[in-house]
């Protein structure tokens, strides 16, 4: 173990960074700021996280995975008081449910306006 090791931000690779920063500031209302020269968001609890365009042309990532197809290499879980409401707000800033769903009444995997899968969880 390292000690004083903590994660200090989170990075998120994307076509648009702009496009999928304001998606989650708007579902979120996180702090919209740019750190280490890209465009991030100050979450509530400190964290920050970055988005940054690829150099090479972004692919999302298929859902649910096949093989030979791009793969998430993660996800982001929110926990939320009600998931119909949340998904109703997620879609009306440009998030998708995606087409096949896992959860039953625990929890909506939604995809990102930059394709990336995330779910609505009930707390």
């Amino acid at each position: 173990m390292i000690s004083n090791l903590t994660i200090g931000d989170l990075m998120i690779d994307c076509a648009n960074a702009e496009c999928v920063r304001d998606f989650y500031a708007n579902l979120m209302g996180w702090e919209k700021t740019i750190a280490y020269n890209c465009l991030a968001l100050k979450t509530d609890n400190g964290l920050t996280i970055l988005f940054t365009e690829t150099d090479i042309p972004y692919v999302p990532p298929v859902w649910p995975e096949e093989p030979g197809k791009q793969q998430k290499q993660m996800h982001l879980d929110f926990t939320v008081d009600d998931v119909q409401s949340a998904v109703d707000k997620a879609i009306r800033f440009g998030a998708i449910k995606a087409a096949v769903q896992y959860g039953g009444e625990d929890y909506i995997t939604m995809l990102d306006t930059g394709g990336h899968p995330f779910c609505l969880c009930r707390r």
